[in-house]
């Protein structure tokens, strides 16, 4: 009998460990994963680093922008008006020649045979019709003789001019001053009649062909300011505008405009690909942002404006200062009330006393040390908030602000691709994103 209960006992004690151990492994992995979620969703992501600049008024100088053409204000590729094989080439690639400069030489052996075969011609045409006139003033020659002699001195003379003219187009002379390219032709080879011998090129003064939409029309005029280089955020050359064609191409509905621009380095080659933009008359107080500041989604364009985090642990703090006297009141009362209690409690009240004032010792430093940070740098926490803006204008990296923002408003301007609203971030503007990094280094 003893035995049967003992042996219940021993079970039933071996059943509620093993409910304690169960039942604290299962407690245990329920506290962690609800502390692993309270963890979780009361952690705040690590503030992210941006840098800002501030929204305010400026002058704004807009303008017409478009793409165009260099061409040169004086430009042809020369061709031969005649045929023959070439005997001298008397120039170089990338040369520059002056105005009526021998470029090339045809064999011209008959032609100037010819020539001086017809020259005393003419010279015996003319003794003759000198003769007749003399023989005329005597009154021993006829008018019909004096005639036939006039007649045939002005045809050899006119066919001395044909023939020098035949001459003067086996050489090629180039029209005006300017730079010759590369010869299209060699020594000993047969040309024909128009055949491309080179290009020659004035490189001093340029000129830009582009074309606008006929909206922006009434903003342009002779005289016009026009700033031209490879890229938007470089223009180095300006000039002026010199044409406006009257008439608006009824199939693009754009205009044709031309701008002369002085090219004295040579920078410039007819040909090459130009963005360019017509200044118009500067504006005053316009709100402009750098481009980088300006984020473009499905929902709109869009700015991070940084703002103070409002202080969410002020609210407690002062709420805490009531409570204290409450508190202290309840535990006056029951003081008061177990007098008796306290009184026999006094030995131990007395041994606490030496804990709680070193408690409060080390409290003091602790207290005053998070005070000091405060004292010393004054810098709320900063968030961001996410602000849908309508854009303008844009010229050399900087975009207007139509709608959205006020002056002073800091906005972020670099670092966004990670941001979201309500996100706290920390302001460094050591870097500007808006210059180039070298000349950033030279500054530093």
């Amino acid at each position: 009998m003893f035995k049967r209960i003992l042996r219940i006992f021993l079970i039933i004690l071996v059943l509620a460990v093993l409910v304690i151990v169960v039942g604290g492994i299962v407690g245990f992995n329920f506290l962690r994963d609800n502390g692993i979620k309270q963890y979780f969703a009361t952690m705040k992501p690590p503030a992210a680093t941006v840098s800002t600049t501030i929204a305010k008024p400026s002058n704004w100088t807009p303008g017409v922008e478009a793409i165009g053409t260099v061409r040169a204000v004086r430009g042809v590729d020369l061709t031969v008006e005649t045929a023959g094989i070439v005997k001298e080439i008397p120039f170089h690639a990338n040369e520059k020649v002056a105005a009526n400069a021998v470029l090339l030489q045809l064999d011209d052996a008959v032609e100037r045979a010819d020539l001086d075969a017809q020259k005393a011609q003419a010279a015996l045409d003319q003794v003759s019709l000198t003769r007749a006139i003399e023989l005329t003033r005597r009154g021993v020659g006829s008018d019909s003789t004096l005639d036939s002699a006039r007649a045939a001195a002005s045809a050899s003379a006119s066919q001395v001019t044909r023939l020098q003219a035949v001459l003067d187009q086996k050489q090629l002379t180039a029209p005006f001053g300017g730079t010759v390219g590369i010869p299209r032709i060699d020594l000993g080879q047969y040309i024909a009649p128009g055949t491309s011998v080179v290009t020659l090129q004035d490189l001093d003064t340029m000129r830009v062909d582009f074309s606008v939409p006929e909206q922006q029309l009434p903003l342009l005029k002779i005289g016009q300011t026009v700033r031209l280089g490879l890229s938007g955020a470089d223009m180095p050359f300006a000039g002026a505008i010199r044409g406006i064609d009257p008439k608006i191409d009824s199939s693009s509905r754009l205009v044709n405009i031309r701008a002369e621009v002085a090219n004295p380095e040579g920078k410039l080659t007819p040909g090459q690909f130009v963005q360019v933009r017509v200044e118009l008359p500067e504006e005053q107080n316009v709100l402009a942002l750098p481009q980088t500041a300006l984020t473009t989604s499905l929902y709109g364009d869009y700015v991070f404006v940084v703002q103070q985090a409002k202080p969410a642990g002020a609210a407690p703090a002062q709420t805490a200062k009531p409570e204290e006297k409450p508190v202290a009141a309840a535990t006056d009362k029951p003081a008061n009330a177990m007098k008796p209690a306290a009184d026999a409690m006094k030995p131990a009240a007395d041994a606490a006393k030496p804990a709680d004032k070193a408690a409060s010792d080390a409290t003091k430093p602790a207290a005053a040390d998070p005070a000091k940070p405060a004292a010393e740098g004054d810098k709320p926490a900063l968030v961001l908030s996410q602000v849908f803006v309508k854009p303008g204008r844009r010229n050399q990296g900087m975009v207007e602000i139509v709608e959205g923002l006020k002056a002073g408003d800091e906005v972020v301007t670099a670092g966004q691709n990670r941001l979201f609203n309500g996100m706290s971030v920390n302001v460094d503007n050591t870097i500007d994103p808006t210059k180039s990094a070298n000349k950033q280094a030279d500054d530093q």
